[in-house]
């Protein structure tokens, strides 16, 4: 993408802030017109030394002073305000992003590197910062100093002037050929990075495993190999800017020697004073440090394009708003229907084929079959994780998808195999998604439970703060947890996910007898609960069970009429596990 394309797309969020940045601007016009005052005052104080005349030297302290303090007060409104817009661009840019990202489908996330998606909305936004605040602080003055004190320059002299900027288009030059050079070795480093960080993201979470394997080593290896590719690019991008400067230099230093050259002779010829010289030359130098400064900050520049392009990536991400006209769902009593529903996650390859099936409200269904037979599928479906490709599910009649997602989560719930905690209390996870919350509702919640008991021998109780997914507990109380939470919403319709088949003997037994508080306690009669299990154990009590196969319901009815002559899957299935 050409740069100046990358950053034309941040003017809209720039946009936003000009009445902040008009502030800004103003100060920084007076600051930089102070700049020629400075030679101005070099060369009135050479004039006074040369003519020693003290009286005037008396006054110059009080008048550098004062000039510096105005000068001063616009700079610091110069800083202030700019850095303001600069850090709330970032902000609402992370805002923007983060909002795109939660629009995203499941899918999406699982086939995306997390450790990639961390980097861009810390780094790659941070970097954008980082050069918006240069372009305002810096870049921006820059630019207007070297206007002014140019002007200046030809003011005094114009020949002495051409001579000092007959070498500027070959800075210029030097300057854009490294700059490109730059951004290419930039995305490789950036690209690294975000390697580096995928790589360590995924290592931290499965450590676990890693331990397991004794695969430390193995480990090692990989995040070296990574790491040195990453200090590859980087030093690459450090060794390009290690070059360019002393080049830039060189040819400044050739500048200024013509300078000395041209104004000795135009001294000698009397077409120049030596205090209009000295204000000159004072000028020039004035010269230097901006010219560094946008030096440097067009090298950041391109350098942070490629940040700019990334995240650019993630804004132009296609968006999956709700339709404008789904509607509220009422409070239901908990029927569910698959009518002729199919779904595939891959094109040629589906999962679920023209299933059809009904849960009557209050009822409890279990759906159990082999691995891969659409059990979970089902259970995404409810949970518009993913929508089907043909067929309708309906809730109490209304379908599925013509209900706004924020009133359909707050009467379903949800019960995983693999609990995922926040960092926060107890509490705060158990009321999950609610900053204000009834704290009786969660000990309540807790209660049915049967989670209260080892909450309470923790150092705070439900105020317990857990670090990231919880692993200062057991499953079994991460599960428990878990149960808290769907109890809390107090919903209608209840999804149990394999919610016991990674539990020891002793964990699942409390699981379960939490799970039967669920079920068989308040709820009774008002929650229809959905069992997906791999425990026949589990499904004994249910209204109903299903057994799916290959996207299909191929058999249906209580534990005693399947187990009736022995014949049927279930039965087999129930068999082998008794084995």
């Amino acid at each position: 993408m050409n740069s100046r394309l990358s950053y034309l797309a941040l003017f809209p969020h720039i946009r936003v802030y000009r009445r902040s940045l008009t502030f800004a601007l103003i100060c920084t016009v007076v600051y930089v017109l102070s700049m020629p005052m400075i030679a101005v005052l070099i060369g009135q104080a050479a004039q006074y030394v040369g003519d020693q005349n003290l009286q005037a030297l008396l006054y110059l302290p009080g008048v550098v002073g004062l000039f510096f303090v105005i000068r001063g007060g616009f700079e610091y409104g110069q800083d202030v305000l700019m850095a303001q817009v600069a850090f709330d661009i970032t902000l609402n840019l992370r805002r923007r992003v983060y909002t795109k990202l939660q629009q995203q489908e499941l899918p999406y996330f699982q086939q995306a590197a997390t450790g990639d998606l961390v980097y861009r909305m810390t780094e790659d936004i941070d970097r954008i910062g980082e050069i918006l605040n240069q372009l305002f602080h810096q870049s921006v003055p820059c630019a207007l100093q070297l206007v002014a004190i140019l002007a200046y320059m030809i003011y005094l002299n114009w020949t002495l002037t051409v001579a000092a900027l007959i070498l500027a288009p070959l800075v210029g030059w030097v300057i854009g050929w490294f700059g490109e050079r730059l951004l290419a070795f930039a995305r490789r480093s950036q690209t690294q990075v975000a390697s580096l960080a995928s790589l360590l993201t995924e290592t931290l979470r499965g450590m676990a495993v890693v331990k397991a394997y004794g695969a430390e080593d193995y480990e090692m290896e990989r995040f070296m190999q990574v790491a040195r590719q990453s200090r590859q690019a980087t030093f690459a991008v450090e060794r390009i800017k290690a070059i360019q400067y002393p080049i830039v230099g060189i040819i400044e230093a050739i500048a200024v020697s013509l300078l000395f050259l041209i104004g000795g002779w135009q001294i000698s010829l009397g077409q120049l004073t030596p205090s209009q010289f000295i204000s000159f030359v004072a000028a020039a130098v004035l010269l230097i440090d901006p010219i560094n400064l946008i030096t440097e900050n067009y090298n950041k520049f391109k350098q942070g394009q490629a940040s700019i392009d990334r995240i650019q990536a993630l804004l132009d991400l296609p968006s999956y708003p709700e339709p404008q006209n789904v509607k509220p769902l009422p409070r239901i009593k908990g029927a569910v229907e698959f009518r002729h529903v199919s779904f595939a996650y891959h094109p040629q390859q589906p999962v679920l084929e023209n299933l059809s099936f009904q849960v009557q409200p209050g009822e409890t269904v279990a759906l159990i079959g082999p691995s891969g037979a659409g059990k979970s599928t089902l259970a995404h479906l409810l949970l518009r994780l993913y929508q089907p490709t043909a067929g309708q599910i309906l809730i109490d009649g209304i379908d599925l998808q013509s209900i706004s997602r924020q009133s359909w989560y707050q009467q379903i719930g949800i019960v995983p195999q693999h609990t995922y905690l926040f960092s926060g209390t107890i509490g705060q996870n158990i009321a999950y998604g609610q900053v204000d919350f009834d704290f009786a509702q969660v000990q309540k919640a807790s209660d049915i439970a049967n989670a209260t008991e080892f909450i309470q021998q923790l150092p705070q109780g439900f105020h317990t703060y857990l670090g990231e997914q919880g692993t200062t507990l057991s499953g079994g109380q991460r599960q428990r947890i878990a149960i808290a939470r769907a109890v809390f919403r107090n919903p209608r319709i209840l999804v149990l996910d394999e919610a016991t088949s990674a539990l020891d003997t002793e964990s699942e037994a409390l699981v379960q007898a939490a799970l039967e508080n669920l079920m068989g306690g308040p709820a009774s009669g008002q929650c229809t609960v959905i069992l997906i299990a791999h425990r026949l154990t589990t499904v004994l009590n249910a209204d109903r069970i299903f057994v799916v196969e290959k996207g299909q319901i191929v058999e249906s009815g209580t534990h005693q009429q399947l187990m009736a002559n022995g014949l049927t899957r279930y039965a087999s299935l129930y068999a082998k596990q008794l084995k």
